[in-house]
């Protein structure tokens, strides 16, 4: 059974930083490129980061300073460090598995809650 689960949320500050955790059971983690996207209501989900076995890396552009996303392959985690977090970064935060090779699938976390005050 795959399993994504998140932790690391939470209310901070304008300014503060929080770091996520996931953990994967269940899938060949290093066959897997690992992401997080937010949601925030009302909106879209969208991508944050996402990090491949190897550890490149992608994020847009507008959190690519701020935050940081890696992996440790030996334990199945992938962290998000975030800093200088925003009003607007108030959102679910999912962790997400995608299979490298086609046809492979794809696995969501349940998400974990980051409100961030002014």
């Amino acid at each position: 059974q795959v399993q994504l689960v998140e932790s690391g949320g939470g209310l901070v500050q304008a300014g503060g930083s929080l770091r996520l955790s996931c953990a994967a059971s269940g899938i060949g983690f290093r066959i897997y490129t690992m992401g997080w996207y937010r949601q925030a209501p009302g909106k879209q989900r969208e991508l944050v980061a996402a990090i491949g076995s190897a550890g490149s890396v992608y994020s847009p552009d507008d959190v690519t300073d701020r935050f940081i996303i890696s992996r440790d392959n030996a334990k199945n985690m992938v962290y998000l460090q975030m800093n200088s977090l925003k009003p607007e970064d108030t959102a679910v935060y999912i962790c997400n598995a995608k299979g490298i090779y086609s046809g492979m699938a794809e696995y969501w976390g349940q998400g974990t809650q980051v409100t961030v005050s002014s």
